[in-house]
């Protein structure tokens, strides 16, 4: 029998003393300042959710939505009134490129990473049909955080393949919401890359004003069996994802999907609006774009809004809404601020501004190569496929890209380094004596004192063993025939021999 009445005794008042506690801090908090008590203050009218009005979908005119396609944002509904909507996407499971070189399975909505950009409104009430293609192996269904109902939708849309499933909902909260596919295994359909935005715009108040770029990016992290940029074509790693080590860390499914010629777009001036969520399925971002600062920032996607942002976190199955003005012209990058998800595992995009300079705002000339390293455009043509029997002329061609991007931030572009900071490439017999030591510098990097030329420097130089193993031995052999130096180049096989004795796990590619 329990015992109630001792104090301490029983396992009856010990569990109700935090009840009994409670109670009596209510009490307090609801005494006035003459020792009686009042009713809780009332919440303020705008902070109280409001219904949406009951409407016969029947009543609704009918419009088809259009989808935006990354990293094209989906234009606004431009409505005043909700309408009966209907969505259509098709699951397709796609062999795509995830890097140069580089073949992955992607499962997807629509044929992207991410699924296309929904934009509805605030009390449209919304039929979403998924098909899924008739080639593809698996099932799939869509889990929609913009949904009220059992599994947000993925209840009701568990679609086989060579099938398709409709139900219908309505929108009852504005805001920025992810989509993703909830069958099981969730985690490993998440990380093929099913997920996206669902933007519902809201039906009272400024809502989001208008802007020259709306831009839809999504970060994602990616477990492939291989490593950062291991050629080939490669599976899902389920250990790896369970582990949370990605070998991608990406934005919208692709390493380099916003540099380039992929590169996002802007003119001074003119106002960006990034939509940008986070499909996960483990990671969460520190979204921050170099050289710019947040007007605006709808934090977590929600309403509120928040100004002048440096860097705003943006959780897995979570999003956030940015705006900006651009006022001087250059290339301004986007990136996960964890800094190494971004220069050495692909989470790296540009944003491309032109037009005329505005000196009294930033004074100087902006070299893209110190923010990106290997992500620079002058790098990026040492991607990609490589034949090591390419003729020297060419491997050292692509070297002399990839010197640029990644050597020239520390060594400069005459590689003559920076005295009593940086040694010298150029004419250096440190650099010529010992190719293989060379070869490991690069993979495993160096710290401590070193003598190059006569000269002493003591510093760290960071290993790059991301880098490919022709991207390592181009690199090598351009800086060996050029800038005074004079040597036979360096093969793949040679790295390859000297990152098989490295003591710790691989983390390059053969």
């Amino acid at each position: 029998m329990e015992q109630t009445t001792s104090l301490g005794r029983g396992p009856a008042w010990s569990s109700r003393v935090p009840i009994l506690i409670g109670v009596v801090v209510a009490l307090a908090a609801c005494k006035g300042t003459d020792g009686g008590t009042h009713d809780p203050p009332t919440p303020a009218p705008e902070t109280v959710p409001r219904d949406v009005p009951e409407i016969d979908p029947a009543h609704l005119p009918r419009v088809v939505a259009r989808l935006g396609v990354p990293p094209a944002a989906a234009p606004a509904t431009g409505r005043t009134s909700p309408a009966n909507v209907t969505v259509d996407i098709e699951v397709k499971e796609v062999e795509v490129e995830i890097a140069d070189g580089v073949r992955y399975v992607m499962w997807t909505f629509g044929g992207t990473v991410p699924g296309p950009m929904i934009r509805i409104r605030r009390g449209d009430h919304v039929e979403l049909r998924l098909k899924n293609h008739p080639d593809n192996t698996m099932p799939h269904n869509i889990d929609l955080h913009a949904v009220t109902g059992p599994g947000g939708g993925a209840a009701s849309s568990f679609t086989a393949p060579g099938h398709q499933t409709r139900f219908s909902f309505e929108a009852l909260n504005p805001g920025a919401y992810v989509y993703h596919c909830a069958t099981a295994p969730v985690g490993m359909h998440v990380a093929n890359g099913m997920y996206g935005l669902i933007v519902v715009e809201p039906d009272t108040g400024p809502g989001f004003p208008a802007v020259d770029h709306e831009y839809y990016v999504m970060q994602g992290d990616f477990y492939t069996r291989g490593a950062y940029r291991e050629p080939g074509l490669q599976p899902f790693e389920m250990q790896r994802a369970i582990d949370e080590d990605p070998s991608y860390v990406l934005f919208n499914g692709r390493d380099g999907a916003l540099v380039g010629d992929r590169a996002l777009t802007a003119r001074t001036g003119e106002t960006v609006r990034i939509w940008f969520g986070v499909g996960g399925p483990n990671l969460t971002s520190s979204f921050h774009v170099i050289g710019e600062i947040f007007d605006r920032v709808w934090p977590e996607g929600g309403t509120n809004v928040n100004t002048d942002v440096q860097t705003t976190l943006v959780p897995a199955g979570g999003s956030t809404v940015v705006d900006f003005r651009v006022e001087v012209p250059g290339t301004y990058v986007l990136v996960d601020h964890s800094l190494l998800r971004a220069f050495n595992k692909g989470a790296v995009g540009h944003l491309r501004v032109t037009g005329d300079e505005q000196t009294t705002i930033y004074s100087g000339r902006e070299l893209d190569e110190v923010y990106v390293g290997e992500s620079a455009e002058a790098a990026l043509t040492a991607r990609g496929a490589a034949d090591p029997n390419d003729p020297n002329s060419v491997r050292s061609a692509r070297g002399g890209s990839t010197f640029i991007g990644v050597c020239s931030n520390c060594h400069q572009r005459d590689a003559r380094g920076l005295a009593n900071v940086f040694p010298p490439l150029a004419s250096s017999d440190y650099l010529m004596a010992d190719p293989t030591r060379s070869i490991r510098i690069v993979l495993e990097g160096l710290s401590g004192q070193i003598t190059v030329n006569g000269q002493s420097f003591t510093g760290v130089m960071p290993g790059f063993s991301n880098l490919t193993d022709h991207e390592i031995a181009d690199v090598l052999t351009y800086v060996r025939a050029n800038f005074g130096n004079q040597g036979p180049a360096v093969t793949d096989a040679e790295v390859a021999a000297v990152r098989a004795t490295l003591a710790r796990p691989a983390t390059g590619h053969p």
